[in-house]
């Protein structure tokens, strides 16, 4: 995939002239380009929606932000029931130090699926750590899909990634990654730096599924069996809130063998609670046709809805 070029002061430069006027800082705290990795401020952002559902519509009811990270009118390309939603970060990358925090609830029987409108690109870290905190709270009869673009993760950059799910009852949980590792196009690898990620889910106050990694490029390890085993993007969808038919998983695996043409890249575990679907190779147009496909035929049985490919991932 082609990815626009970089560097880090560049990225800083344009900061102000991409982010809203309403999201600048004062002008005494306008960083000098003069030194722009000792002078770099790093931007706090947060954004907290609210779902619910009224006479059979889903409603974003709560939006509240800080800073630059915000959505824009919702909409509803397939019926009143699943309220979508774009988050916006208008800066387009994250730098060494920035702070994000994103949270959701969907209240009980409301469905919403929130994506984004292209890559997330994690740049360099300049002595600085970057961190992103996710809060999910779906309640009973409810369901989110967490359905993000790819996201990229730039030579040296330090990042700290934890995201929280708490689930209701029945309510379905539906996420997707893709992680990219150095921008491969312009044959960059991630051979130095270091990605911290926590990834739990909890069912009414139980522990359901907990993941972590901590990979670090200048390591062996990332291209050990353990790790990535060399290869340059990995993808994960968790599907959890109803058992899946085997037949129905064997028609999956079926499928994406056909996308792959090669078994050994996707793996799918049916779990007591959950779904996992992996896809481990050096292709994140792949790694998307891996993840949309089973997304598209589990979707019926999970939320009742046939599937349909979010606009943004079109783009």
């Amino acid at each position: 995939m082609l990815l626009s070029t970089y560097s880090e002061e560049s990225e800083i430069k344009q900061r102000n002239s991409t982010i809203p006027s309403d999201f600048k800082q004062p002008t005494d705290a306008v960083i000098s380009t003069s030194n722009v990795a000792s002078e770099h401020k790093p931007l706090q952002a947060r954004l907290s929606l609210k779902f619910a559902e009224m006479d059979g519509v889903t409603r974003l009811v709560e939006r509240e932000h800080f800073g630059p990270l915000l959505v824009q009118k919702p909409f509803y390309p397939e019926g009143q029931k699943i309220c979508h939603v774009v988050i916006i970060h208008p800066p387009g990358g994250v730098v060494g130090g920035d702070q994000l925090e994103i949270s959701a609830q969907v209240d009980a029987f409301a469905n919403a699926q929130i994506i984004t409108p292209g890559a997330a690109k994690w740049y360099k870290a300049n002595g600085h750590t970057s961190h992103q905190k996710i809060r999910v709270n779906v309640k009973k009869g409810g369901s989110l899909e967490w359905v993000p673009q790819e996201t990229i993760f730039y030579n040296n950059a330090n990042v700290e990634i934890d995201h929280q799910v708490i689930l209701e009852d029945d309510a379905v949980y539906v996420s997707c990654e893709i992680l990219c590792f150095g921008r491969t196009a312009y044959g960059e690898t991630f051979s130095n730096g270091q990605i911290k990620q926590r990834t739990s889910i909890k069912r009414n106050n139980k522990l359901i599924w907990l993941e972590q990694i901590h990979l670090l490029g200048e390591s062996s390890a990332m291209s050990g069996a353990l790790a990535l085993s060399g290869k340059t993007v990995c993808a994960t969808l968790i599907l959890t809130g109803k058992t899946i038919s085997q037949p129905m998983i064997d028609l999956a695996r079926e499928e994406t063998n056909k996308i792959t043409k090669r078994a050994d890249q996707v793996g799918m575990s049916q779990l007591k609670s959950a779904l996992v679907v992996r896809y481990l190779g050096d292709s994140s147009e792949v790694a998307k046709q891996v993840m949309l496909c089973v997304w598209g035929l589990l979707r019926p049985e999970l939320i009742g809805c046939a599937a349909i490919v979010p606009r943004m991932w079109n783009t």
